[in-house]
């Protein structure tokens, strides 16, 4: 038996796939502990994954609009992204993070330690120990060091020619160079913990010995066979602990399933846009908010229901269509279902997922400002037209094939070895 710690914070969609990963190490008989923000707390219960709380480093106690510390959408541009991920999570918090990783590691007693890509702190709290360190990204590679993958952000498809590649490394060097301004703020806090400062931020992921994505294969853009220490672990998707029981709307037109963000992306303007296009049509509607949206803020026609949250997975059985931002999760468990999907993306790594939907012909992507008509439109094409479905049976078979194989706990047993 081993003991594993995981270190995560309150993004998202993130924080379950991990304590997923945790749950399959605990059934194989291995101790585990889950650290990350209060809120996710009652995720890790319905899991049953011993759980403990950060309090030196930064928190949520809610997942409301108002408790969202990132703001991510407030930022007028990429840059300003990049700012807010390296002050609030990466950079500027790291020594809080890291503070908080040893006193778990001190009351624990890991032989591995898991944390999140983004939670630079963390990673040099096991370096500084001598432990051994593996990233889980819920997600496509979200960082600008996988060669040979196009830089994330814009949607870009893998480079077919040269000018292609030279874009591609252009814009993944800038985005390596606007990540440096966390580097005094790492620095400092590696230098509290004893290890010496870096030249390059990135360069602190060194420390893993494997940097497992918990997406499919046959998902996503990266090179075939991955760098070491890179590897595909298969994804890791369930409905959250705050679904609610709720049975769609009666009758036999296709239903077309909403889910945003279950983060605050400012998304009611699209969701309204959403739900007046369904109200055009003859279609069944069910809109999920997620927790950080008041279902009764959105006046609804008759033939679409607004509610809070509502098990996707009994939803996409019957599911003619999936509207998304195209955040991870929200993309890939339609496809496992062979749905096809709409995606209006509003940032983070949506845009790149979409383009991966969009590029095997299991969907379409709008702006996320279209108007009702616009949304309508693509809505009649994707249920008119069957080559959308078709596609998205092809490629949800594949990523349930990855899905089945998946093996995150079998490669951080390799670890504690």
């Amino acid at each position: 038996m081993a003991r594993y710690l995981f270190t995560t914070w309150e993004g998202g969609g993130h924080v379950q796939p991990m304590l997923l990963v945790a749950r399959d190490l605990a059934a194989r008989g291995h101790a585990v502990l889950a650290v990350s923000d209060p809120c996710n707390a009652p995720d890790a219960a319905a899991l049953n994954v011993p759980f403990r709380a950060w309090t030196t480093a930064p928190f949520q106690t809610g997942k409301t609009r108002d408790d969202d510390r990132l703001k991510d959408h407030e930022a007028d541009n990429p840059l300003e992204v990049i700012q807010r991920l390296l002050d609030r999570v990466m950079a500027g918090p790291a020594l809080a993070y890291a503070e908080d990783t040893l006193a778990a590691i001190d009351a624990f007693a890991p032989d591995v330690v898991v944390s999140q890509e983004l939670l630079l702190g963390s990673m040099a709290a096991a370096q500084a120990r001598g432990l051994p360190l593996a990233l889980l990204a819920a997600n496509v590679w979200s960082l600008p060091t996988l060669a040979g993958a196009p830089p994330l952000g814009a949607g870009m498809l893998p480079a077919t020619t040269d000018e292609e590649r030279a874009m591609h490394a252009m814009v993944g060097q800038m985005s390596r160079t606007f990540f440096q301004a966390g580097l005094p703020d790492l620095n400092a806090a590696r230098v509290a913990l004893g290890l010496p400062p870096l030249a390059d931020l990135f360069k602190q992921l060194d420390a893993a010995k494997a940097i497992l994505l918990a997406t499919s294969r046959a998902f996503d853009f990266a090179p075939d066979p991955l760098p070491v220490p890179f590897a595909h672990v298969g994804p890791y998707l369930a409905d959250p602990a705050w679904v609610e029981p709720f049975a769609p709307p009666p009758g036999d037109a296709p239903l077309v399933v909403v889910s945003f963000s279950s983060l605050y992306q400012a998304q009611e303007p699209a969701l309204r846009a959403i739900i007046a296009a369904l109200g055009q049509l003859p279609v069944r509607g069910v809109v999920t908010t997620g927790p950080t949206l008041d279902p009764a803020r959105f006046e609804a026609p008759a033939n679409v229901a607004v509610v809070r949250g509502a098990s996707h997975g009994d939803l996409l059985k019957d599911a003619a269509l999936f509207v998304t931002h195209a955040g991870h999760g929200s993309t890939l468990r339609p496809l496992m279902a062979g749905v096809p999907l709409l995606c209006l993306p509003m940032g983070r790594d949506q845009n790149d997922n979409a383009a991966r939907v969009v590029h095997r012909g299991a969907g379409l992507t709008l702006p996320a400002d279209a108007d009702a008509e616009t949304v309508a439109a693509a809505v009649r094409r994707l249920l008119d037209e069957p080559t959308f479905r078709a596609a998205a049976d092809v490629l949800g078979a594949a990523i349930r094939a990855d899905e089945a194989a998946r093996d995150a706990a079998a490669a951080l047993e390799a670890l504690a070895t």
